[in-house]
């Protein structure tokens, strides 16, 4: 009985490593959510660097550091 219940046990950590060391498919699974993640993170950031508020508080900050007199 004990053998039977090491062989499961032994089969079920075989498969259990398979599956964690495995990657078949995963690699370009994980280019393809990257690649869409980077490019929602471009796009959310080109959106908030080209508006009207970041712009006009880089202009103030330039033009403070421009006109400081020391």
């Amino acid at each position: 009985m004990w053998a039977l219940a090491r062989q499961g046990y032994l089969e079920v950590r075989a498969r259990l490593l398979r599956a964690a060391v495995g990657d078949e498919g995963m690699s370009t699974v994980e280019y393809a959510i990257g690649t869409i993640a980077a490019a929602a993170f471009g796009a959310v950031l080109y959106g908030v660097v080209t508006g009207d508020s970041i712009v006009n508080a880089l202009t103030k900050i330039i033009d403070k550091a421009l006109n400081t007199t020391v």
